[in-house]
């Protein structure tokens, strides 16, 4: 399956923020890493906050669009839709 995430870099720590929808109503799963956007240091990091934080071995979790865009398309193997929502938590908007 394919996540849409939004990835802020160099933030003050690794995590997850929630979802929020983009402009055209779809769902985003807001993530901050500490690495720099400097030769993949952030993909890589999220790469494997999202592992970490859905269970998996870190090569069933890779950026697959959007390297150097802050907006990035994730793909994640054995997963369904229902169990990323399960494990990371439903689709509600951000306070």
């Amino acid at each position: 399956m394919i996540l849409v995430v939004r990835l802020t870099p160099k933030s003050s720590e690794n995590r997850l923020d929630g979802w929020v929808r983009d402009a055209s109503d779809r769902w985003m799963l807001c993530a901050r890493v500490r690495a720099r956007p400097v030769e993949g240091e952030a993909n890589s990091a999220l790469e494997h906050l999202l592992a970490e934080a859905l269970g998996l071995a870190r090569r069933d979790v890779r950026v697959v669009r959007g390297a150097s865009a802050r907006c990035k398309a994730v793909e994640v193997s054995g997963m369904t839709e229902a169990d990323l929502i399960a494990r990371l938590g439903p689709r509600e908007p951000l306070a």
